[in-house]
């Protein structure tokens, strides 16, 4: 069930341009800011945007860009979950094999065994009203398994869902994607949500891949200011030396890596130390910077600077009322050369 799929999707003002290649039992999510193509991608294997000429999508072998959407074998969970508001959890579960042709006995004894499969089986009579945000989430994936999909498609499935929902049902639904043996396609804008869920990320920026890779790679080495923001870290593309240096701008930072040419370097916020005079010793890694910016940030607090680089840096409450940092302050900002980390531009 392996799918390979170019999704091209030409507009007036926007152009989507991807390959996607998603094993059997392989969850693959996608990340990308507002607008960077990635509902157009999902609604595009669906078959409820059409394709450009360019474009192919093949599940196993078939090519399913040809069938219309009913046609082909996919399950989707939509974002507000789209539950018939009339019919029971049973008979909404139960929809999908109807349609098929299957007995409505037989449909029926499906859905009630993938109730019980997400749990629910003693809800089976409620109708989506009823239901809790997380019961019908689980609701709309047993519906979805239903018409026994080869290929399963989630748009945001935890995002209607509050903070304390969201943590059970992630990790439920991490269990039942990993019971599904077909390719499994997830669209999101919560990183915590990919990390968890996927076992491969792909980054889309401006309608095409950026980045991609399993999660804990494209954590530790991202590769645009987007992913970075995303996974918490300052990233910078300069020149390295050879020499343990990257030059970024006017500014030479010290890494633990030795490279030479283009270079990514990133360091977390809360490695970033501040001073409110030039610090004994002079670290390596040392500039003049500007506040421009504070805010909570969890249980800390978070300085905008700007300089030779705008970076971001993680200081208690107390350090801020220590240093009495205000915006538009002069500071001294440092990080050390082992923290800092230098890799392959």
């Amino acid at each position: 069930m392996n799918l390979h799929a170019r999704l091209v999707v030409n507009r007036p003002a926007f152009t989507l341009d991807i390959t996607l290649e998603v094993a059997s039992g392989e969850v693959v999510a996608l990340l990308g800011p507002n607008g960077a193509g990635k509902t157009t991608a999902l609604r595009a294997l669906a078959g409820l945007t059409a394709l450009s000429q360019e474009g192919e999508i093949v599940l196993a072998g078939r090519p399913l860009h040809t069938l219309a959407a009913e046609q082909r074998p996919i399950g989707m969970v939509f974002q507000d979950y789209l539950l018939f508001p009339h019919l029971s959890a049973l008979d909404n579960v139960a929809f999908g094999p109807r349609c098929q042709g299957v007995a409505k006995a037989e449909a029926r004894r499906t859905a009630a065994e993938l109730l019980e499969r997400v749990g629910l089986a003693e809800r089976a009579s409620a109708k989506p009203r009823q239901l809790s945000g997380g019961q019908a989430q689980r609701v709309a994936l047993a519906r979805a398994l239903a018409v026994r999909p080869e290929l399963l498609l989630l748009d945001e499935p935890l995002a209607a869902l509050d903070a304390h929902t969201r943590l059970e049902i992630r990790s439920q639904l991490r269990r039942h994607l990993a019971a599904f043996d077909g390719a499994t396609v997830l669209v999101t804008h919560d990183p915590l949500d990919a990390m968890v869920l996927a076992d491969r990320l792909i980054v889309i920026e401006n309608g095409a891949v950026v980045q991609q890779g399993a999660p804990a790679d494209v954590a530790r080495r991202p590769r645009t200011d987007y992913v970075a923001r995303l996974v918490g870290l300052n990233l910078y593309r300069g020149v390295a030396d050879g020499a343990g240096g990257v030059k970024v701008g006017e500014l030479l930072l010290h890494t633990s890596e030795r490279l030479d040419g283009a270079a990514f370097v990133a360091f977390p916020p809360a490695a970033v130390a501040l001073y409110r005079s030039r610090p004994d010793g002079s670290p390596r890694n040392l500039w003049r910077a500007t506040i421009d910016g504070i805010e909570r940030h969890g249980d800390n607090v978070r300085v905008h600077l700007d300089g030779p680089v705008t970076a971001f840096a993680d200081i208690t409450p107390a350090a801020v009322a220590d240093l009495d940092l205000t915006p538009g302050r002069q500071i001294w900002a440092s990080v050390k050369a082992a923290e800092t980390h230098a890799y392959p531009a």
